[in-house]
């Protein structure tokens, strides 16, 4: 009650994100505030897991602040998997969802061909205020090659994006021609009779970034980070561009890829293909063989590709020192080396994470699981698209209009929270490491020193992993506080326009600048938002790819023992790592109670048996068994083998006893 007036304070409406719960209880997630609004299903008022909705605060006298939906500001989902059920005036869409969903309505006009328990793909079309139910489209009728196909597409779809492109967008792509206009190349630098090669992986198409090297002297280079020009193809407010907008970045699964934009676009117009002349924006820099950028210049660019390179070729040339431009390839190389230590030295932290790669059948089926290692190939490509992101960063940060800074996608990284970071430097304590945390620089310093210390030590893992999550997550913002992990004060993605949306906003607004045209985005920051959060779900998209093709591939070792590393811990189990197929699975504490009753022990990152005081410590090497793979809820279980001696020592035993005999 307000003392002056007697009367209830009203609390504004807020923004936020809503989780519904399995059981259909719904919570508001807003940013900045503690704790989450919690919503009944009664208040919804028509949104659906995951969307954005500005919420009205309804009671805040209960233990727990309760809000109303008034509006759905987002939809984070328009398109669902399910089964379709059709009578004779009408049809019922029953979407599949581990949260509750409500049945889509569709009428016979849009079928779109589906019949009777027919697996469609519906997307959203309206929920009017005087309908209980969604109205859909069946936008196709789902054909998959095998059940793996089928999840791949749905987790895609479950994540939010869409598996084809609408008519009108591939329409679009398919009126563009490449053709170089005459008119163009007087507004372009012409780089086509200077050396240029690209380096990616064996199987890519899309190739967005090229390298150009001229030797100016015995010791100075021009080195071209030539990046395909998609904002020439895709421009503001065409079908694509609001498609591109839309999804914000490629989604990449095991066995295929999600475009951003279609293939004529991301593959053929734009990709940089060797012997084809091609639109490029470049920054091109004056280097000497100390790595001292000595200039740069940054414009818009005309190229021609002399050679297509794949990381092994490279590396293969490196480790060798012949192969074809073997020369310049070691030049670039040993400039990239200089730059990589010296952004450590100047405070990027070196965090080492294991990726692992799929072996596939021509079906999905996995066949092996490769441990991606970052060799000097992959770092010489790396440098150097830092330097482009960070100098394209840098440029614009100077520019200011009616005074203020210009509304741009930085890519920042805030430091460490307190929070996060004073139990982890509590806990390296314990393995004998120190930190000094006077300020960011000698955190970070702290950070490379641990991570060059714990190399090859049985903490090795648990310290990269916790140290890792101590980190805040990148994102996109108009507000440049730089990038801590890089240890950049400046810094955007202009490197990647084909895969990433705010690489084509970059190019635009760096362009505009280079051309006296300027007009502030007052949406920028909205669109940060955007492509923030659809980053967030790509990822959730690939963790869940991986997540089913591991335990795809590990159905068929059920029953086997095997070693592992626990790589989580939580009240209700831990979760264990395998050695050879770095696969994780689940022993739940349920399974332990014959031996203890063990309790969680967070600043020990452990669980530890009341009676006995064995413990299960994040790091630790533990002997298991697995025993369920379950493909639906891509789930692997796994039992501790208490006093099993190591699976080595078992083969170490085993061969000695096979040598007596």
């Amino acid at each position: 009650m307000s003392k002056k007036t007697g009367k209830k304070k009203i609390s504004p409406p807020v923004k936020g994100k809503l989780e519904i719960t399995r059981s259909g209880m719904g919570y508001v997630i807003v940013e900045g505030r503690e704790k989450d609004l919690l919503v009944r299903p009664q208040d919804f008022n028509k949104a659906m897991n995951g969307d954005i909705v500005r919420v009205k605060i309804k009671d805040t006298r209960g233990k727990r602040v309760e809000g109303i939906i008034e509006e759905v500001l987002e939809r984070k989902q328009t398109e669902f998997i399910g089964d379709i059920q059709v009578s004779e005036n009408f049809a019922f869409f029953i979407p599949d969802s581990q949260k509750p969903l409500p049945d889509f309505y569709i009428s016979t006009k849009n079928l779109n061909g589906a019949k009777t328990n027919d697996r469609v793909v519906v997307r959203f079309l309206n929920w009017e205020s005087s309908s209980k139910k969604p109205e859909g489209e069946v936008i196709s009728v789902l054909e998959a090659k095998n059940p793996s196909d089928l999840a791949m597409k749905e987790i895609i779809i479950q994540n939010g994006f869409s598996l084809e492109f609408p008519n009108p967008v591939l329409e679009e792509a398919n009126r563009l021609e490449g053709s170089i206009d005459p008119n163009e190349l007087q507004e372009r630098r012409d780089y086509r009779d200077v050396l240029t090669f690209t380096i990616d992986p064996a199987d890519a198409k899309d190739f967005d970034d090229a390298l150009s090297i001229k030797k100016l002297s015995e010791t100075e280079f021009e080195i071209g980070v030539h990046i395909a020009d998609v904002s020439h193809f895709v421009t503001p407010g065409s079908a694509m561009d609001e498609e591109g907008y839309t999804r914000a970045t490629s989604v990449y699964l095991p066995d295929r890829v999600n475009p951003m934009l279609p293939e004529k676009i991301s593959n053929e117009l734009c990709s940089l293909r060797p012997h084809e002349n091609k639109y490029t924006f470049s920054v091109i820099f004056k280097i000497n063989n100390k790595g001292k950028v000595k200039d740069h210049w940054i414009g818009k660019t005309f190229i021609h590709s002399d050679h297509r390179f794949n990381y092994d070729e490279v590396q293969e040339i490196i480790d060798s020192g012949i192969g074809e431009y073997s020369e310049e390839i070691s030049s670039i190389n040993s400039l990239a080396k200089i730059f990589r230590k010296d952004r450590f030295k100047n405070g990027a932290i070196n965090f080492s994470s294991t990726e692992v790669k799929f072996k596939l059948d021509e079906n999905g089926k996995p066949l092996g699981i490769i441990v991606k290692e970052s060799k000097e190939s992959h770092q010489l490509i790396e440098e150097f698209m830092l330097l482009a992101n960070r100098t394209v960063a840098a440029h614009v940060s100077k520019i200011k209009v009616n005074k203020k800074p210009i509304p741009f996608p930085y890519r920042v990284h805030d430091t460490p929270s307190e929070e996060k970071l004073k139990p982890f430097v509590a806990f390296a304590k314990k393995f004998g490491y120190k930190f000094d945390m006077k300020d960011e620089k000698e955190t970070a310093k702290s950070f490379n020193q641990l991570m060059i210390d714990v190399h090859g030590k049985p903490e090795q893992h648990v310290l990269e992993q916790l140290g890792i999550r101590t980190m805040a997550k990148a994102i996109y913002d108009i507000e440049n506080i730089g990038h801590y992990g890089l240890g950049f004060e400046d810094y955007c993605h202009f490197t990647s326009p084909i895969r990433r949306y705010p690489d084509i906003m970059v190019h635009r607004i760096l362009h505009s600048i280079l051309q006296h045209d300027l007009e502030p985005d007052k949406k920028m920051e909205e669109k940060c938002v955007h492509c923030s959060e659809r980053e967030r779900a790509a990822m959730e998209a690939e963790r869940a790819g991986n997540k089913y093709k591991q335990v795809e591939f590990m159905k068929d070792k059920l029953g086997e023992d095997m070693e592992g590393v626990i790589s989580g811990v939580s009240s209700f189990g831990f979760w264990v790592e395998t050695v050879n197929e770095k696969c994780e699975g689940l022993v739940s504490i349920k399974d332990l109670s014959d031996y203890d009753d063990f309790r969680h022990d967070e600043a020990e990152y452990a669980l530890v048996g009341i009676r006995t005081g064995k413990k299960f410590r994040m790091g630790d090497r533990v002997e298991i068994k697995l025993v369920a793979a379950n493909l639906e809820k891509r789930q692997l279980d796994f039992e501790w083998i208490p006093g099993l001696e190591s699976l080595k020592q078992k083969a170490v035993k085993s061969k000695r006893n096979k040598k007596n005999l």
